[in-house]
């Protein structure tokens, strides 16, 4: 059994003004990626919405962004949450998708996945 997968990540505001890099968690059990308050405000994201997302600690309504996200090489501007909940990183399935990777258990990293059209 493998332990947690983290990532080197590169973020940034949707329109790659700058940007800054982080250890992230990638978290297959979360869908959208989750970006600490206090980095998305280093990066000027701004607030598209809110959502309400079941947590292990219940459920919480967290403000939503978009921020231009850097995996593997691969990068895309994603759709992302913003907490002030959890202090790091997460990777979610989504991002996973858009950039077209996937969680290798047996190796325990990131690979390339081939994206699905239908």
């Amino acid at each position: 059994m493998i332990g947690h997968i983290f990532a080197r990540v590169k973020l940034g505001s949707p329109l790659k003004a700058g940007f800054m890099e982080a250890e992230a968690v990638v978290d297959t059990g979360a869908t959208l990626t989750v970006i600490p308050s206090r980095l998305a405000e280093e990066l000027g994201l701004e607030p598209t919405g809110e959502a309400v997302v079941n947590t292990g600690a219940g459920l919480l309504k967290l403000p939503r962004s978009r921020a231009w996200v850097e995996v593997e090489g691969k990068s895309e501007v994603i759709p992302v949450l913003v907490s002030d909940v959890i202090d790091r990183v997460l990777i979610g399935v989504t991002a996973l998708e858009i950039l077209g990777l996937t969680v290798d258990p047996i190796a325990g990293k990131l690979k390339e996945w081939t994206l699905l059209l239908y």
